[in-house]
């Protein structure tokens, strides 16, 4: 599975390269964003934009990656397709993850979306 990280201060933006994450990359993608995220800033913002399937094993796996921040570090996310975003209001975890629209917007105005 591939990534594309960026720092801007305080922030770590990852965006994930992969159309898919599901049983068969879970794993990996828990280990990759472990790596990502070891010793980086304060807030990190995972940009979906390019996931159009996510199943309970990923959606376990993003949630894993938020955990394992910790409660001093947070996780927000990004550009959810309109399927990846329907996963996540069916399992309220909409009310867990600050959501933006976009990238942009997560770095500009702070809004979010449901």
């Amino acid at each position: 599975m591939d990534f594309e990280t960026r720092q801007s201060g305080g922030t770590l933006q990852i965006d994930v390269l992969a159309s898919r994450i599901d049983a068969a990359c879970a794993i990996q993608f828990k280990d990759r964003m472990r790596e990502l995220c070891a010793g980086g800033p304060a807030r990190v913002i995972l940009n979906l934009q390019r996931v159009d399937f996510l199943d309970s094993s990923g959606l376990g796996a993003v949630v894993a990656a938020m955990k394992y921040l910790g409660c001093d570090r947070s996780m927000e996310l990004a550009g959810l397709t309109p399927k990846v975003r329907k996963v996540f209001r069916l399992t309220r975890m909409d009310s867990v993850f600050t959501i933006h629209a976009s990238v942009e917007e997560a770095f500009g105005n702070g809004s979010s979306v449901a």
